[in-house]
């Protein structure tokens, strides 16, 4: 106990408290996209409220285990996800054409959010003892990546799958793999592109990809989602129309208000304004988290930090951007802001993850100060 409060002592208060605020933002949006669409604004926030207590108890047993015992377990706990991930791929019913979630009883949850953590230990992990300098390294840490990538693109998701190439490359650069490594890869990854398009992808994903390019050319169809969000966030203006008094989401204009465009709903209700600040919120949130990655000696917690720095990084990007019209729509929650409880509980575990590497590296920094 006296240990764990230590830890509690030593943890990044700036970061916790900024990722405690966007949540508490995310369940005010909520409530009101919520209450424009379905009428159960308040059922949906207390449910996201009820997940977000869970995730914080789930960061804080993290801090108290310590994320070098998780580390130990990270092979074990990647095989286990990967086998999760195959049987979500067999047997989980098709919700909205995609086989992405399973469930316990009355209790619902998404493999491919909490695939994301396991990656990232499985990465560190290995990264940290085989240096990807030469091919052979390089080439099992992509086959590593594969796996679950490959996974959540039967499901289909491919909005997942790209989250876990951002953040392999993150940790690969962590890692200082060489630059002629990365820039083949990236290269490979254009070129695979044409290819992607043809023979793997939806032909709904394709059409969302057309509508990326030109939204009008089919603006009742599957460019609709696109327009529609534009008009929510212009709309708002610099000051925004005022907590639930967005039309576009009352009205039944935006389509999925609460996941996907939730950053549309924020936008409207509170302007230019409000977005200046949750993105400034946002940035706090992930300097600080790149700053502990910068201070820790430990090469696994470095490569580890990346990873979850990569991850929020660029689910925060895609979603404002699919939701502004400068993205492709993927369907990726906006961290801490949609709602969902498996997205909400991933970050969350990652976040105490990061903690713990924050609270370690305080206190060997701590034990130096004593032994000088």
């Amino acid at each position: 106990m006296k240990s764990f409060k230590e830890d509690l002592s030593r943890i990044d208060r700036l970061m916790i408290l900024c990722a405690l605020l966007l949540s508490l933002w995310g369940v005010f949006c909520i409530y009101s996209a919520a209450a424009g669409t379905t009428g159960r604004g308040l059922d949906f926030a207390l449910r996201q409220t009820a997940w977000l207590i869970f995730s914080i108890l789930a960061m804080l047993f993290i801090i108290a285990v310590g994320h070098f015992k998780i580390l130990e377990g990270a092979y074990p706990l990647f095989a286990l996800t990967l086998l999760i991930l195959l049987l979500t791929d067999l047997l989980a019913p098709k919700v909205n054409g995609a086989q992405s979630w399973i469930g316990i009883g009355s209790i619902r949850f998404q493999p491919s959010e909490f695939a994301k953590i396991t990656l990232i230990l499985t990465m560190s992990k290995f990264l940290s003892r085989n240096p990807p300098t030469n091919l052979k390294t390089f080439g099992t840490a992509l086959f590593l990546i594969s796996l679950p990538v490959l996974l959540v693109l039967i499901q289909p998701d491919a909005g997942s799958a790209l989250v876990y190439l951002v953040i392999s490359f993150g940790m690969l650069f962590a890692a200082a793999t060489p630059l002629k490594y990365l820039g083949s890869l990236i290269g490979l990854g254009l070129s695979a592109i044409p290819f992607l398009i043809l023979f793997v992808l939806k032909d709904y994903q394709k059409k969302r990809i057309l509508v990326f390019i030109d939204p009008m050319r089919d603006p009742l169809g599957a460019g609709y989602n696109v327009i529609q969000s534009r008009i929510a966030v212009g709309s708002g203006g610099f000051h925004g129309k005022g907590f639930m008094l967005g039309t576009q989401s009352k009205l039944k204009f935006l389509p999925e208000p609460h996941t996907d465009f939730i950053f549309s709903v924020f936008s409207e209700e509170f302007g230019f304004l409000g977005n200046m600040i949750l993105i400034f919120l946002f940035v706090i949130l992930l300097f600080r988290i790149i700053l502990i990655g910068v201070k820790s000696k430990d090469r696994r917690c470095k490569i580890l930090v990346a990873g979850v720095a990569s991850w929020l990084w660029f689910q925060m990007f895609e979603s404002i951007g699919m939701s502004i019209g400068l993205m492709p729509v993927t369907g990726l929650p906006l961290p801490f802001l949609s709602y969902g409880g498996s997205s909400l509980l991933a970050i969350f575990i990652a976040l105490g993850l990061v903690a713990s590497v924050c609270a370690a590296e305080e206190n060997g920094r701590q034990f130096i100060m004593t032994q000088a």
